[in-house]
């Protein structure tokens, strides 16, 4: 379930919104290497560039209390969801489930030249070609 966008107060709503540089993408697989849940790994699920967050399957688990409303065919009790954790505990993993930073380069193929990420422990290509 994507993070719901909150409302930005009035007094910050002129103010424009810097977006954080970020080598992380939607479907990459992580690794966590600081806070409660140091050492997990899980799929990035959503990326928040506005507050430097990211929302990773299985990871920052928190308890939601949810009261039961019929109209809307929801169930009550509590429910575990994930939390956003800040993109600066989180490390890109390689295929063979190596912890690295993220490198560019770019490849040229024919004449259409892109830039993709490597990763910077091997070398090894982190874009899927699809």
């Amino acid at each position: 379930m994507p993070a719901v966008p909150k409302k930005i107060p009035k007094r910050h709503q002129n103010k424009p919104q810097v977006l954080q540089k970020t080598r992380i993408k939607k479907d990459d697989m992580v690794k966590v290497i600081a806070g409660r849940d140091k050492g997990k790994t899980g799929k990035v699920l959503d990326v928040d560039r506005v507050r430097g967050k990211v929302l990773v399957e299985g990871v920052s688990l928190v308890k939601r209390h949810t009261r039961p409303n019929p109209q809307r065919q929801i169930k009550g009790g509590i429910a575990e969801r994930e939390s956003q954790i800040d993109i600066s505990n989180i490390m890109m993993l390689t295929s063979g489930g190596v912890a690295t930073r993220v490198g560019y380069r770019t490849e040229s193929s024919g004449a259409a030249t892109r830039r993709v990420r490597i990763a910077r422990k091997g070398g090894e290509l982190l874009d899927r070609k699809g």
